[in-house]
C-alpha cells in the first residue's frame, strides 16, 4: 500500500506529520478485559509495522484513558455510556451523548484517515467502528467472552473479520467472518517462571507451603470479599500462604475485617503489583470469570476456581466458566452461593494434589498461543486485500 500524506486535511486536534505506512485505530474498553487485550494488539502491530500510527478511541472517564497513555499510546475520549436501565430519564443524557460521540466518531475517522479500525469491545466501539464503516474503512472485530456483546453483534454484518475465543461463536456472527484467534493477554506474565525463588521472596512466603491467590478482577468484586472476609477464621488456620487482592473499592472494608488475621502469610492489599509473581507461586487461584483473566489463567495452567460475575451483560461470565467447566479445566462456584461454598471448596481444593494436576492439565489444553500475533496476521491480510 502506498505511503500517505500525514498533512493532508489536518483541521483537528489530532496532529498529523511526516509519512507512516499504515494508520490504525484501536477502540473500545471499559475494564481490563478489554483494554490488555487491546494494549496487546497494538504492541504487535507496533512491532510488525515499526512506522506506523496507531491511535485509540475510548470513552471518557474509563480505564482506558489512563491505561493506554500508560502504555504509550495517545487516545480520543468519546462522551458515550451504557443504557441506564433501572432510570428511564437518565437515558436522555446517555442518547445525546452517543449522537454527540458519533459525530466525534466521524471527525476522527475523517482527519485520522486509517486502514483498518479494530474493536475490541465497550461503549467507545460501536460509534467509531460505525463511523469507519460508513467512511468505507474496514473493521476488524475481537470477541473475548463465549457470549458475543452486543456491541459486537450490531457490528459484525460489516466487519471484515471476527477474531474469537471460544468455539461455537457461529450463533452470533456469520461464520465465514470468524477467525479463531484467542485472546491477547499480558506478556510480562510469562517472564516468570513457575515456583521462582525470587517470588516468593517477594511477597515474604516460603516454597513449602501451598499459595492461595484471590483475585476480582480490575475493580475487585464484592461477592468474593464478602466470602472471604466470612471465613477468616477458616483460612487463617488452614496453614497455607493467601494473597488477597480486593480492588481499591473494598480495601477500606478488607482490612479492617482482617485486621485480627492479617500476617506474614496473609496479605491483604488493593493491587497486586507484580501478578507475574503472584501467578509463579500460586498453587490455586480464585477469580471471577472475565474472559482476559480465562485467557491468563489456561496459558498459565492454573488450578482455578471461577466465580463468574452476574452483573455483566447476558450473564457472559457463566458462560466462559461453563466452557471450562464442561471440560473438567476448571471449578465453578456460583455467585449465589459463594457465602456457603467458596473458601469451604477452595480448603478442600488445594490440599488435592491429584485434582490440583488435573485441572492444570487441562485448562492448558484450552490454551490459545500467540493470540496478538494471530489477530495481527488477519489485520494484514485485511488492509492488503
Amino acid at each position: 500500500m502506498d505511503t500517505k500524506k500525514k498533512n493532508q486535511n489536518n483541521t483537528n486536534s489530532i496532529p498529523i506529520q511526516g509519512l507512516v505506512s499504515y494508520r490504525f485505530i484501536v477502540s473500545g474498553g471499559g475494564t481490563g478485559g478489554h483494554i490488555f487485550p487491546a494494549i496487546s494488539i497494538a504492541n504487535e502491530l507496533k512491532k510488525r509495522f515499526a512506522d506506523a500510527e496507531i491511535l485509540f478511541v475510548g470513552a471518557k472517564g474509563r480505564m482506558e484513558m489512563e491505561r493506554v497513555p500508560a502504555a504509550g499510546y495517545r487516545i480520543e475520549g468519546l462522551p458515550v455510556s451504557g443504557f441506564d436501565r433501572k432510570n428511564m430519564l437518565r437515558n436522555v443524557k446517555v442518547l445525546l451523548n452517543l449522537a454527540i460521540s458519533i459525530l466525534k466518531a466521524r471527525k476522527i475517522i475523517r482527519t485520522f484517515k486509517p486502514d483498518i479500525a479494530i474493536g475490541v469491545g465497550g461503549y467507545a466501539s460501536g460509534p467509531l467502528l460505525k463511523a469507519a464503516s460508513g467512511f468505507g474503512v474496514p473493521t476488524l472485530l475481537q470477541e473475548q467472552n463465549s457470549y458475543a456483546g452486543v456491541t459486537n453483534k450490531l457490528l459484525a454484518q460489516k466487519a471484515s473479520k471476527i477474531c474469537v475465543a471460544y468455539d461455537g461463536m457461529e450463533k452470533f456472527f456469520p461464520k465465514d467472518k470468524i477467525v479463531k484467534t484467542g485472546n491477547p493477554v499480558r506478556q510480562d506474565l510469562f517472564n516468570v517462571a513457575p515456583k521462582a525463588a525470587e517470588a516468593y521472596e517477594f511477597f515474604g512466603f516460603k516454597p513449602d507451603k501451598k499459595t492461595l491467590l484471590i483475585v476480582g478482577g480490575s475493580l475487585g468484586a464484592r461477592t468474593i470479599n464478602q466470602s472471604i472476609i466470612a471465613q477468616l477464621d477458616a483460612l487463617s488456620k488452614a496453614g497455607i500462604q493467601i494473597i488477597w487482592q480486593t480492588g481499591k473499592f473494598y480495601i477500606d472494608d478488607a482490612r479492617k475485617a482482617a485486621e485480627n488475621y492479617a500476617s506474614k502469610t496473609f496479605l491483604v492489599t488493593d493491587f497486586v503489583s507484580r501478578m507475574d509473581y503472584a501467578y509463579s507461586i500460586a498453587d490455586l487461584v480464585i477469580s471471577r470469570a472475565g474472559a482476559s483473566s480465562i485467557s491468563e489463567l489456561c496459558l498459565l495452567a492454573k488450578p482455578t476456581i471461577l466465580v463468574p460475575s452476574p452483573n455483566v451483560a447476558e450473564d457472559h461470565q457463566t458462560q466462559n466458566a461453563l466452557a471450562l467447566v464442561k471440560k473438567d479445566a476448571a471449578i465453578m462456584v456460583k455467585d449465589v452461593e459463594a457465602n456457603g461454598q467458596l473458601i469451604k471448596t477452595a480448603l478442600e481444593l488445594i490440599q488435592n494434589d491429584a485434582k490440583l494436576k488435573k485441572l492444570a492439565a487441562n485448562i492448558l489444553k484450552l490454551a490459545e498461543q500467540n493470540s496478538a500475533k494471530r489477530i495481527v496476521d488477519e489485520i494484514e491480510k485485511t488492509i492488503k486485500n
